[in-house]
């Protein structure tokens, strides 16, 4: 995994001066003259120590000189340093703030076609039927097939258009269609639609969509069939019932009239899902249940009871890259015994249902159970894992020497920065002990397998150790008078001074072990996340 990708903007001058992105001038001034007191070289009596601190007092002064300039801020927000040291760069380049706003203005604006470019979106399904009972009658193998494309377009600030197709071929006969689709977001809370189909399906439409509070919405819509002449009329009503929860009831008019009553709850491990509908000739009862075990792994289970069908659904899916997973399904019901098989990758789709046995014989339906599921978690076990892990081990180790003469410095910079700060930090430290305040007894910063790995014996132990550093001194020094330790949202750690990157391009993360009030408490933040000490529900 690369933290890399999707990550926050760069905040690595506030970390610096230990302040929020949203901090104030009058912040940024304060905290500049507290850091500036610490590593000012006239305040250094040790040769060997004054280049260190020159140095450190050097980055302070630039974060300040940039943060305080209100042009030079939203450059550095926006694009980083190399905004900065680019087109953007004051001086002979820029001259006046109109010039540098009126620049930044183009670039945003640039930056915006660019996103708006990347808006193109296009998605499909191939579905293949296959059947087992067709085979061994020498009927083939392949029972079906459906295709199924779109490609939605961001035309522009408020309108979308998508233009889809797709194909159906049912032994000897089949038949295929397009539709077309417009969107326009009418305001921040309403927007509408245009559908037009053709083929299969032909008709006419119009779909519109209302946020009426800040918990409840409506769709309506309208349909005219060009087959037939029959006017469909559906209605919508979606409401949240909680943070994790919403509940929805949709009514249809026309050719097949029904209601359906339907709630779904996400939660951060799981999800659930269910729809009771009832028709003029008919009543369909669905639901469904998806647990994810990691990040990468998930189990589904799903049930379905009405007029026409009657099946249990079982089984699970695991993510493989960044944009693909796959997933394995096992059914079972009035129509049969089957398996699906399905690839994801991006928006598009693979799916195949192979129907096992038209039968329900209990011999035959335990066995196409336990067998994919027993030669799943084998080739897991002994196949799989440990060829990513050793992937995995591989790509770090190669990490770790592209990296190292980098790291080696980073660490030595930090090492003297923390020799620095280490008379205030004890002082600190001693005073917040007599108090029975807050003190940092432990803190380790780096990989997040690493830090998981911690307490464990491990083969090697410097191999470990070079994976994350200590950073118990800076965070004790960071402690405020009146016993509170707080680290910014949204500000990569790593630039906090007397800490550094030891693991470039890897997730990370900051262990915490500290005392508080004589109670032991622990937490274990991610890079970018707030850290607010002490609270109760870190107590130990």
């Amino acid at each position: 995994m690369n933290e890399e990708e999707d990550r926050p903007p760069n905040r690595e001058l506030y970390a610096l001066l230990h302040i929020s992105p949203d901090a104030s001038d009058d912040e940024i001034r304060k905290s500049y003259r507290q850091w500036a007191q610490i590593y000012h070289p006239d305040k250094i009596q040790a040769p060997h120590m004054k280049e260190a601190a020159t140095e450190n007092f050097r980055r302070i002064c630039e974060a300040y000189e940039i943060l305080s300039d209100e042009n030079k801020r939203k450059i550095y927000d926006i694009y980083g340093m190399e905004g900065l040291n680019s087109g953007l760069e004051l001086g002979t380049k820029l001259s006046k703030a109109e010039e540098i706003k009126e620049e930044l203005e183009k670039l945003q604006k640039l930056r915006e076609q660019q996103k708006t470019a990347e808006h193109f979106l296009p998605s499909g399904t191939i579905l293949a039927r296959m059947s087992l009972p067709h085979f061994l009658r020498g009927q083939g193998f392949m029972k079906g097939m459906a295709m199924t494309s779109s490609v939605q377009s961001q035309i522009s600030k408020r309108n979308t258009l998508s233009i889809g197709g797709n194909v159906v071929v049912n032994g000897n006969s089949g038949g295929g269609g397009a539709t077309l689709v417009f969107g326009r977001q009418l305001s921040p809370v309403s927007s509408i639609e245009f559908v037009g189909s053709t083929g299969l399906n032909s008709l006419l439409g119009v779909q519109t969509s209302r946020h009426l509070s800040q918990h409840l919405s409506a769709t309506m819509g309208l349909a005219l069939s060009l087959k037939d002449g029959s006017l469909n009329l559906s209605n919508m009503w979606t409401r949240r019932l909680s943070e994790t929860a919403s509940g929805n009831i949709e009514l249809a008019l026309g050719s097949d009239s029904s209601i359906a009553i339907g709630w779904d709850k996400k939660e951060e491990k799981s999800s659930a899902s269910g729809q009771l509908k009832l028709g003029i000739s008919s009543f369909e009862a669905s639901a469904n249940y998806t647990h994810r075990f990691s990040k990468k792994s998930h189990g589904h289970l799903e049930g379905k009871i009405g007029s026409h069908a009657l099946v249990i659904e079982v089984g699970g899916g695991r993510k493989i890259s960044k944009f693909s997973a796959v997933r394995m399904l096992y059914s079972i019901g009035i129509q049969g015994i089957s398996w699906k098989f399905e690839l994801h990758r991006g928006g598009q789709k693979l799916i195949v249902p192979i129907l096992l046995s038209r039968y329900l014989d209990p011999v035959f339906a335990t066995g196409a159970f336990l067998i994919p599921t027993s030669v799943y978690f084998l080739a897991k076990k002994f196949i799989v894992k440990p060829y990513i892990l050793k992937r995995e081990k591989q790509k770090a180790l190669e990490n770790m020497e592209r990296t190292s003469a980098k790291v080696k410095e980073a660490r030595a910079a930090a090492d003297k920065a923390k020799l620095l700060l280490q008379n205030v930090a004890n002082r600190k430290q001693r005073k917040q002990q007599e108090i029975g305040g807050l003190v940092i007894t432990k803190a380790l910063y780096g990989s997040v397998k690493a830090l998981k790995k911690r307490d464990k014996p491990i083969e090697s132990v410097d191999e470990l150790a070079s994976q994350f550093i200590d950073v118990a001194l800076p965070l004790n020094f960071l402690v405020s008078d009146d016993g509170q330790l707080k680290l910014h949202e949204g500000v990569k750690k790593s630039g906090i001074m007397g800490f550094c990157d030891p693991c470039p391009g890897e997730p990370k993360q900051l262990y915490v072990e500290y005392t508080y009030g004589g109670n032991f408490y622990e937490v274990v933040v991610d890079d970018y996340a707030e850290l607010l000490l002490p609270q109760e529900t870190h107590r130990i």
